[in-house]
């Protein structure tokens, strides 16, 4: 049995995907405890963003919502979608497109930093109540020598 992978794209302006997106971030929410914007926010930071979406037999896996700068303002992948490397591909994208690539995690979100690191992200800096609701954020930026290097060997190849 073939499983259907398929790459979407909503560019700044256009929403296609957004309720999809905010169901899947909402389901995160609800039951890990992070993703925690408001529906308003998460709405117009969409809309101005670019978002990657892989599909898996037209069921949402994950997506990613970057700005203009590189800075990826929403990374969530479906748990049952996790160890496929949506993620990684996800990221891989936006460095793809970008010469910096930027983001906050919540200093309490263990698997998110975790992640980032593998990838070759670094903590920037410690910012204290960066969130609405008090929490503690890293500012990552992906590395020398992270995935955009990485990518870079991949297509010389």
């Amino acid at each position: 049995m073939s499983v259907r992978v398929e790459k979407r794209i909503d560019e700044p302006g256009d929403s296609e995907h957004l309720e999809l997106a905010w169901e899947l971030k909402e389901r995160i929410r609800r039951e890990e405890n992070v993703l925690k914007q408001r529906k308003g926010f998460f709405r117009n930071a969409y809309r101005r963003a670019t978002t990657h979406l892989y599909f898996e037999d037209d069921e949402l896996a994950g997506f990613a919502s970057v700005r203009r700068d590189g800075y990826i303002l929403f990374l969530a992948v479906a748990p049952e979608f996790r160890g496929r490397g949506y993620g990684e591909r996800l990221v891989a994208d936006v460095a793809e497109n970008h010469r910096t690539v930027t983001c906050h995690a919540r200093t309490t979100n263990e698997n998110a930093i975790e992640f980032y690191r593998h990838l070759g992200f670094d903590v920037d800096r410690h910012i204290h109540n960066y969130y609405e609701d008090g929490g503690d954020a890293y500012y990552l930026k992906l590395g020398e020598g992270g995935l955009t290097e990485k990518l870079s060997n991949l297509i010389r190849r």
